[in-house]
This record gives C-alpha cells, sequence and structure tokens, in this order.
C-alpha cells in the first residue's frame, strides 16, 4: 500500500485526492495546507486521517511514501526538494516552477526516485486516439499544427489578482494555460526548434496577462501557431487542426469542460469531408462525471503507482517538465526581445 501526502487544499484536494484514491493501491493519510484549521476541518469533510498547516512536518513523517503537490510554481521546488531528500516519490502540477533555476533544482534532486508531472492532456483518450492515428500515417506527414484556445478562466473572470493571472509568479497565461499545449506540442510533433511569440493582459489593467500567440517551428520541418485567451467570454474553446500532406485530423472542444467533450474528425485524400472518428470509453471517465479533469489525473497516478512499485522513472515527469520550462523561457524572452529565438532541447549531461 502507498501512503501518500498532498500538499494544497484546493486542486490537491478536489482533483489529486480522488484521483488517487480511484486506485486501490494507495491510501490518502495527510493533507497540508498553508491555513492550520482549514485544513483541519477540509481534512476532516474528506476523511483524510491527519492534517497539517505546515508541509516540511508532514513531509518529515517516515510512514509516507509519496508526496504530490498542487501549489504556486514559485513554491514548489521547495517542497518537491525537501520531499525527495527525506526519500519520497513526488507528483508535481505544472509548470514545475516559476523559472528556470527552480526547476533545474528540481531536476538534480530526482535521482532514481519516481517524480511525475501533471501533464494530464495526454491523458484524455481523444488526444491518445489522435496520437495513434498520427502516429500510424493517418495524414501522412505533418506540415502544420495549429492551436486555437479561447476560454474565460473563474481568476480572469473575477479579477483575482493571484499566480494564475500574474506572469511574475510564473503563471498567467503562459504559465497556467500554454505550458499545457508546450507539452502536448512536442508530444505530438516532436522536438520544437524555433518559436517568436507575444504575451498581452486586459487593456485596462495589462498586469493580468491572459493572451499568447506563438509561431513555431518543429525539428521536423512542420510549422505550428498557437492562440490563447483565458479572457475570451463565450470563447470557441480548445481546438487542434493538424494538417498533414495526406489529410487531416481536427481535435475540437468547444464545452467549458477542460477535459471533458473533446471530439475528433479525420479528412484523407481525395475526400476533403472530415468524418467523425470513434474514441475508446474508458469506465475512469464515467465514474467523475462531475469533473472532467479527474480521470486524465487518475490515470497519470497509476502510472506514478506503478513506477513507485517497480522502482523506476515515470513519464510525464521532471525531465519532460524541465523541457516545458525551457520553452517557458524562451517564449518569454522572445516576447520581450521582440525577436525569433532558437528553441532546441537543451543537451544534458
Amino acid at each position: 500500500m502507498i501512503r501518500l501526502g498532498i500538499v494544497g487544499c484546493n486542486y490537491g484536494r478536489a482533483v489529486q485526492l480522488p484521483a488517487f484514491r480511484a486506485d486501490s493501491r494507495c491510501r490518502v493519510v495527510a493533507l497540508a495546507g498553508s491555513d492550520a484549521a482549514r485544513t483541519a476541518a477540509l481534512a476532516r469533510e474528506a476523511d483524510i486521517p491527519d492534517a497539517y498547516g505546515d508541509w516540511a512536518e508532514m513531509i518529515a513523517r517516515t510512514d509516507i511514501d509519496a508526496v504530490t503537490i498542487a501549489v504556486p510554481p514559485r513554491l514548489q521546488p521547495s517542497i518537491a526538494i525537501a520531499a525527495l531528500k527525506s526519500g519520497k516519490a513526488v507528483f508535481v502540477e505544472k509548470p514545475m516552477a516559476a523559472d528556470l533555476e527552480g526547476a533545474a533544482a528540481m531536476l538534480r534532486e530526482m535521482g532514481a526516485r519516481p517524480a511525475a508531472m501533471d501533464f494530464n492532456f495526454t491523458e484524455v483518450m481523444a488526444f491518445r486516439r489522435a496520437k495513434t492515428l498520427l502516429d500510424g500515417g493517418a495524414i501522412g506527414r505533418l506540415r502544420h499544427l495549429a492551436v486555437t484556445w479561447h476560454v474565460e478562466n473563474a481568476s480572469t473572470r473575477l479579477r483575482l489578482k493571484n499566480w494564475k493571472t500574474s506572469a511574475g509568479d510564473g503563471g498567467g497565461a503562459l504559465g497556467n494555460f500554454v505550458s499545457h499545449s508546450l507539452h502536448y506540442l512536442e508530444w505530438f510533433g516532436g522536438p520544437l526548434a524555433g518559436l517568436s511569440a507575444r504575451l498581452s493582459g486586459l487593456p485596462d489593467d495589462p498586469a493580468f496577462e491572459t493572451n499568447a500567440v506563438l509561431s513555431l517551428a518543429f525539428a521536423s520541418g512542420a510549422a505550428g501557431s498557437l492562440s490563447m485567451s483565458c479572457a475570451a467570454f463565450a470563447g470557441s474553446g480548445h481546438r487542434l487542426d493538424f494538417y498533414g500532406d495526406e489529410g487531416a485530423l481536427v481535435l475540437a472542444n468547444p464545452t467549458t469542460d477542460y477535459m471533458r467533450g473533446f471530439t475528433l474528425q479525420l479528412a484523407r485524400r481525395p475526400n476533403a469531408a472530415l468524418a467523425p472518428v470513434a474514441l475508446d470509453d474508458d469506465p475512469l471517465d464515467r465514474q467523475f462525471p462531475g469533473d472532467g479533469r479527474i480521470a486524465p489525473v487518475a490515470r497519470l497516478a497509476s502510472r506514478f503507482i506503478d513506477a513507485i512499485e517497480q522502482k523506476r522513472p515515470v513519464s510525464p515527469g521532471f525531465t519532460e517538465g524541465y523541457r516545458v520550462q525551457e520553452l517557458l523561457e524562451a517564449v518569454r524572452r522572445s516576447h520581450e526581445r521582440g525577436a525569433w529565438l532558437d528553441a532546441e532541447p537543451e543537451v544534458r549531461s
């Protein structure tokens, strides 16, 4: 039985908790938050045995095998490094850190311990099916991959000053949303070789980072583009268009559920009409009808537990997290300089 402690009373409690409880090999034994009284009340409500107002006290326990971390990016490195130093496996949220220095420190400390990243879009069944089709040559050689992601998130709608709206804390539209896209862009299309970017905020409050526009070049020779806004009231949703020399594939979700609602359509030469692609049915998705995020995280959680039991690395892990951090840094530098930048993966010994 894997004994798990969770750091974070929001996403950690709402998503990570049910996701890990879906695997019978795991028992959630502790919850840590920044407010001891609130954390204790939430732990009682969720039937978690122990609660802490200081994450360090929880990590110091020798009877906890693994820790999940769901806190703002600038806080993740210190918690993850402490957990790794204590011999625990760790599961952290994206982005890995607020800057490349923090991500590098986490990567150095990882060693042989399982260290997972919650890049959960690649666990959505429609994304998996799209990946299988692309790898199988369904549209031939990829020419262009276009991402449009236009939604309005709660933090922007309510004008909340938090990491999800602040670029300085490793968040904003770039850290909160585009970090997911940078991961799945390379998952689908292979390494990115270069990019240019423009970031912006609300017209009446530019400090709210809400928009990102990227032009991308893959090492394969394919082109890419991304338009993301989290300030798009009644927006068009989340869509990926794959254009190959033999066809096209469209992965689209017009709903307000970030994970649930994706459909897949395929067209192949000489027929230009898009036709629906049947998607695999997974009982996990039916198990959590109220929140589409839980089932994809549950798939990652089970793979994380597999890695702990088998004493092996897990993917996506800190290597993928660090690569996304490299790309996030490149996007910000490109915006600041108004220039195209190389984005080849860093060679590490």
